[in-house]
């Protein structure tokens, strides 16, 4: 498993640039913030172990 945490700065400069959005800091600081929130509230749902036969969810497709 994976321990680094996001760097949400990169994420959300990625994100600015595919959506053609451009944040002002006070906004980028309240993302961060709460990208942070979810994923401290992930983490031990991602933390749990499957077993190796459990089923994945299928996978939308339109």
């Amino acid at each position: 498993m994976n321990t680094t945490p996001p760097d949400w700065n990169a994420y959300l400069a990625q994100m600015e640039s595919v959506l053609g959005v451009e944040l002002d800091d006070a906004r980028r600081a309240e993302l961060q913030l709460q990208f942070s929130r979810i994923a401290s509230m992930a983490a031990p749902l991602m933390a749990l172990p499957l077993d190796d036969r459990q089923e994945i969810a299928g996978v939308y497709k339109a």
